[in-house]
């Protein structure tokens, strides 16, 4: 079995994770800058976005330690090999990106009931300085975001960082010229929704890989279908089709043919289909011949 599917997409695996190391760094230094203005500035926005941003920098940490786990090759214990580790760490980091969106929202609801004054000039340079680190992660990120759902959910952690330092700057200008302070705990509601929204979308995803679903591109009965118009094949029963990581995908079936003869050339051109047809490059065939009974 190959695993190639392991760098589909990805800049080098020794590349890749520089990218991350550099994007946890400048996050963390950035959360650290932005506590420190948000104290100071009296924004909720401002320390919110700041907790938000801690959380990228432990995302990323978690998505890259995923990351060099799944690189691990197959063992006796782990025949498959390691690449669910990063499954489990997007369900993680997703899971706690739903938990950051309620607390916002809580926090935002105190601050709409009780309003506290907010230095606008304060939360807009810091704010500033957040959007142009959280851009810069943003670009370490999206390439290897596009093939990895573990990537991708440390990727999402940062876009809606980005998105939010927007939301802040556009906040303290506004309470710079009309005195809004209440804009301070609607841009956290904004911040929030986003962050809510995307984990929502992404996190079902992973538990379906998880919970060995079939891949969403595919049909069980289409798949069938298609290998009963391999010659030689008279029925296929007993399919299941489950992703093994997020990229390699496997099929097993038990193949009823007529003549034992004909066993090697039908697993050659039903692996080929596969292959070709649905990307599916691991699979288990168990053959039945149906002049016996017998299978193989």
């Amino acid at each position: 079995m190959t695993h190639h599917h392991h760098h589909h997409g990805l800049t080098s695996a020794s590349g890749g994770d520089r990218r991350l190391i550099i994007a946890i760094g400048i996050n963390v230094l950035l959360t650290v800058a932005q506590i420190i203005g948000g104290v100071f500035s009296g924004s909720l926005a401002l320390i919110a976005d700041a907790i938000h941003n801690l959380s990228d920098a432990a995302a990323l940490a978690i998505a890259l330690i995923a990351r060099r786990i799944a690189r691990v090759p197959a063992d006796d214990d782990h025949t498959f090999g390691h690449g669910r580790a990063e499954l489990i760490a997007a369900v993680f980091n997703l899971s706690w990106l739903i938990f950051i969106g309620f607390f916002l929202i809580v926090e935002a609801i105190k601050r709409l009931i009780d309003p506290q004054p907010v230095e606008g000039w304060t939360v807009v340079i810091v704010a500033g300085v957040a959007l142009a680190v959280d851009l810069w992660t943003v670009f370490l990120t999206y390439r290897m975001a596009q093939s990895s759902m573990n990537i991708r959910a440390a990727f999402i952690h940062n876009m809606s960082d980005a998105l939010a330092s927007l939301g802040v700057i556009i906040g303290g200008v506004l309470i710079l010229t009309f005195d809004w302070h209440f804009v301070d705990a609607i841009v956290t509601l904004a911040i929030a929704g986003y962050i809510l929204a995307h984990a929502g979308i992404e996190i079902p995803k992973a538990i379906h890989i998880l919970m060995q679903g079939v891949p969403k591109d595919l049909d069980v009965d289409i798949v069938t279908d298609d290998l009963k118009q391999v010659e030689g094949v008279i029925n296929i029963r007993h399919v299941h089709i489950w992703h093994i990581d997020e990229h390699l995908r496997s099929f097993e079936g038990h193949i009823l043919v007529a003549d034992p003869g004909d066993m090697e050339s039908v697993k050659l051109a039903l692996r080929k289909r596969l292959a070709d047809d649905f990307d599916i490059t691991h699979s288990t065939l168990e053959f039945e011949f149906e002049t016996s009974g017998q299978t193989a």
